[in-house]
């Protein structure tokens, strides 16, 4: 990847509103649910079941999404697909209920602190909004990423939990996009979508982060809409910006316009794409 990349300017990004709206309106459709992650939010009636399923799935999200959701059914299958319930009355003995589990680097002792920790802050909480909620607060008051807070007081439920196990839930200050936990909060956050469900209300959505992968970076960067070369916490705040001045009040649904033309890579016509090196 070149080390200088062109970036579009303001006036230049707003002349991108019709076509990334267009590419939202295909994508961001009902169909799309059933071939992603999100389907284990909606496969659950129970708020906190949807929540604790989404966050899981979301955790998981590296990869293939067949593969994921595979993995993901895997588990939530081991939970007797009732994850609320088996969290809040989880014990050391129903660890032996994940031997086997493997995805990536998930392991079972992975899965067995991350119910631990979960099962806290339900008998800490009351429940995981609460718990989002007061991570935002503080977040709030001392002027921090969010997902600093969320990553400290997520394991400060736990501190004996291993260092591999927190590797699995980022931490802006490490300079991680937190690709995965904006992503669990798209799902869990966004109004009035056909896929994501809102059913948390203690952030507004038009302060979510777009969820930065590789081909959501890919893309991003084709168009000049991003010219950082890292996909890190700074790239995921430019081009969050850059969407914010497309629709202020929702930025994180160009995620759905940035993976559709990733997929969909020859529709995109060539006198719209800044960097064509990137794609290469």
């Amino acid at each position: 990847m070149p080390k200088d990349l062109t970036k579009r300017s303001e006036e230049e990004i707003k002349k991108m509103k019709p076509l990334l709206d267009k590419w939202v309106d295909r994508i961001e459709e009902p169909d799309y649910i059933d071939s992603d992650p999100i389907l284990f939010m909606h496969a659950f009636q129970d708020k906190e079941d949807q929540l604790l399923a989404g966050f899981f799935a979301a955790t998981m999200a590296w990869g293939r999404r067949d593969i994921v959701i595979r993995k993901v059914q895997d588990f939530l299958d081991r939970m007797d697909n009732r994850p609320a319930e088996f969290i809040a009355n989880f014990t050391d003995r129903d660890a032996k209920r994940f031997e086997g589990f493997k995805h990536r680097t998930f392991k079972p002792i992975d899965m067995k602190w991350l119910t631990k920790i979960l099962q806290s802050i339900l008998l800490d909480y009351g429940s995981f909004e609460t718990f989002w909620a007061n991570c935002y607060e503080q977040a709030q008051e001392n002027g921090r990423p969010l997902m600093t807070v969320f990553h400290e007081q997520f394991f400060a439920q736990h501190p004996e939990a291993p260092q591999r196990t927190r590797k699995h839930v980022s931490n802006a200050d490490k300079k991680s996009s937190c690709k995965r936990l904006y992503l669990f909060l798209r799902w869990a956050v966004r109004k009035q979508s056909p896929v994501d469900l809102g059913l948390m209300d203690f952030i507004p959505q038009s302060e979510l982060m777009v969820p930065l992968d590789v081909h959501v970076a890919r893309q991003a960067r084709a168009l000049g809409l991003l010219s950082r070369t890292y996909n890190d916490w700074w790239a995921v705040q430019e081009l969050t910006e850059a969407l914010r001045l497309l629709d202020r009040e929702d930025p994180a649904k160009y995620d759905y316009a940035l993976f559709g033309l990733g997929i969909h890579s020859n529709s995109i016509p060539d006198e719209i794409i800044v960097n064509p090196s990137v794609l290469n």
